[in-house]
Order: C-alpha cells, then structure tokens, then sequence
C-alpha cells in the first residue's frame, strides 16, 4: 500500500513507543539489583512478575479499548493510551522500590492502547489483499524502535539508571502533541457500532471472537507462537549475561542488531516474499525460521551462534503480522478494533503466562546442581511451535498453490 500521511504517522507512533519500550530492556538486570534482586535469577524471576502485570493489565482492558475504538473512534483512544504512557515512564523514572515499579508497569498494561488502535487504523485503511505486508510494516517500525531503543538505554544508563525512563516519558509527550495536530480520524461514522456493557467483559469478548467463524484458528495460532516467543524479551537480557557474561551495553547492541534485522525483513523482505509466494506460503516460512532459531539459541554455548541464528529469529518475526491479517480479513469493518483488542488480549495472556512459567525455568536449568542448561526456554518455544504446525496447515486458502 502506498505510504500516506496518516500510515506514516501510525508507523512513527509505534516507532516511538518501541523506543519507549526497548530503552528499559538494556538496564533490566542493573534496575532489579536496585530493587534489592539478590542474583541474576531472581532478577530474571522479579523482572518476569513485571511482565506479567503488565500483561495482565493489557489482557483485562485489550477488548474494551478495541471495543471503544469501534464505537468512538481510532484518533481519541490513541491519544489518550499516548498520554498514560507518558505518565506511566515518570512513574517508573521516580520509583524507589519494586512495588512502585510493579504499579507502573500495570498503568501501562492498561495504556496498551496504543498497538491496538494502531492495528486496527491501519486495517481501516488497508485493502484485505495488502494487510499483510501492511501488518508488517508495524514489525518494520518496531524494528527501528528497537534499534535506537536499547542503544539510547545502554548509553543512557550511563548517566544515570533512570535516564531511560526520562527520555522515553520526553519521546511520549512529543508523540501525543504529533498526534493531536497531524492525526486524521480513520473509521467513517457508518462503520461505527454502540458499546454496550458486554463489552466491559474481556473473557465474553474473547469467546465471542473464538464463535466467529473461521476466526478461531488464527486466534489460537497467534496465541501460542506469541507464547513461544515470549522468551526473546523475557529472557535475552539474563541469558545474555549467564552465558555470555554481557553488560548493560553489548545486551542493548544485540537487541538493537535485532531491531534492524527485523525492520529490513518487516519493511524489505516480507512484502517481497508476500507478493511473489503469497501470505500462506511466506508464514509457513516464518515458523521454519522461528523454530530453527529456538534450537539453535536452545544450545548456543559460542558468539557465532548469535550471527547464524538471530537473523532466523528476525524472518520469524514475519509471522504475527500475516496471522493478524489472516484474522482481520474474517470480520467487517466495524470489528476491527474489536478484533485487534482481542488480538493484544490473547498475546497479553501469553505474557503473562510465559515470563512465569520460562523465568522458572531458567532459574532452574541455571541454579539446580542437574542439568545446566540455560537455553531451556528456548527449546520450549520450539517445541510450542511445533504444536501449532496443524492448525497453521489449516489456514491454507482454497487457491494456495
């Protein structure tokens, strides 16, 4: 599709909010030691509750801000997710202890607007045959956030340990005062529908999706892979540091070598492989890549191991966005909000879910005297991989060659 002024600005937006997110990644470690984290693994398993919360939070509200995104509109819930977002990096920056922190992360689970609306702006403008590509172009935007995200934390926490979150709250504000003056609205009045009290439901929103026909497969697939993958954000930073031995800085040049991998492969090679082999095809060959990447990280004991497999990691990334489209092309216009908010909700479940549960097990493939095998995670999310292969079969369309 065509780069028009209000699709660049859905990309800088979420290109900023990576920025905001990939910044705290680099110093995670060094903030849980702050916070009176005794060990690596503890600070890994305090850093997963973290995740969890804000997960938990996005789960709880992921419906009811695409819901309301439906009913009133793309352009007031985004600025708004962008406004809490900017309150929530001061609270983070003035934290003094965990459970300060803890409350931060849940304010922006809640503000998790921000990816939902966005989503569902660009389905509004995209045609069903370009979401895909489309979808990607977010993974493309996120990328470069990456890139400069954790560069800017490494560098930034440098200064100070709370520098990050000062800079990503400034990166917000300047992001809600672009919105408030450049951003069109995207969904017609005639695409609307009235937000009832159902809706303030996440668990009926959720399981009136799965009823939709034809939605529920997607659904699952984008569920379980987002579980799986989990281990990437959740992880990176510790398993770093017990394998490698890494600081603050080479974790944040790694994530962002990461971040432009994925930005060439959401914004360069994604559309080119959907457009020469179709989106079915071309998922198939992500989920190739994510599980020979997991195997691969699963046991990496040496740095060429990060060379070969994290670019595999990054044409992986090209999965999420085409589930999504196949997801979006299975409802009207006037769901999109509704279909994105239960997108993030599921995703939202796997984070809770998976910080606890692949934390866990990290902490005991590292500190019990058996089996020390700190790339355990990542051979889990292959084998979860593994399991969606079936359901991914079933997606194929009728005229897939």
């Amino acid at each position: 599709m065509k780069l028009t002024g209000p699709f660049l600005f859905i990309l800088a937006t979420l290109m900023i909010d990576a920025i905001g997110v990939g910044i705290v990644f680099p110093i995670m470690p060094d903030l849980m030691d702050r916070v009176g984290a005794a060990s690596t693994a503890e600070g890994a398993f305090w850093g997963g509750i973290m995740m969890s919360a804000y997960a938990a939070a996005m789960f709880l509200f992921g419906p009811i801000i695409g819901s309301l995104s439906d009913a009133f509109g793309r352009r007031p819930i985004l600025i708004a997710a962008l406004v809490t977002l900017t309150i929530d990096y001061v609270i983070m920056a003035m934290a003094q202890t965990y459970w300060v922190l803890l409350v931060g992360r849940v304010v922006a689970g809640m503000a998790g607007a921000t990816y939902i609306t966005a989503t569902a702006y660009i389905a509004d403008i995209a045609k069903p045959d370009q979401r895909g590509a489309a979808f990607g172009m977010i993974g493309a935007a996120f990328g470069i956030g990456f890139v400069m995200g954790p560069a800017l934390g490494g560098l930034a926490s440098g200064w100070h340990i709370t520098a990050p979150f000062w800079i990503a709250a400034a990166l917000s504000a300047a992001n809600v005062a672009f919105g408030i003056f450049i951003l069109p609205e995207s969904l017609k009045p005639e695409n609307r529908r009235p937000f009832g009290r159902g809706e303030l439901n996440p668990f009926a929103t959720i399981l009136r999706a799965l009823r939709v026909p034809g939605l529920a497969i997607p659904l699952i697939c984008i569920f379980v892979f987002e579980f799986a993958n989990m281990v990437y954000p959740t992880l990176w930073a510790f398993w770093g540091r017990e394998v490698f031995a890494w600081n603050g800085f080479t974790i944040g040049l790694t994530l962002s070598a990461y971040g432009v991998l994925i930005a060439v492969v959401q914004a360069g090679v994604l559309p080119q492989l959907t457009r020469r082999f179709g989106d079915y095809n071309t998922l198939l060959f992500a989920v190739a890549t994510g599980f020979i990447a997991m195997i691969g990280f699963g046991f990496a004991g040496a740095i060429w191991a990060i060379v070969v497999f994290l670019p595999l990691a990054a044409l992986s990334d090209m999965a999420p966005p085409l589930m999504t489209a196949f997801a979006a092309n299975r409802v009207g216009e006037d769901q999109q909000g509704l279909v994105q908010g239960v997108i993030a909700s599921l995703s939202s479940v796997a984070a809770v879910a998976a910080p606890l549960m692949l934390t866990g097990v990290f902490e005991h493939f590292v500190n019990d005297e058996g089996l020390y095998l700190p790339g355990m995670p990542f051979l889990i999310g292959a084998l979860l991989i593994v399991v969606i292969v079936p359901l991914i079969l079933r997606l194929r369309p009728q005229d897939a060659p």
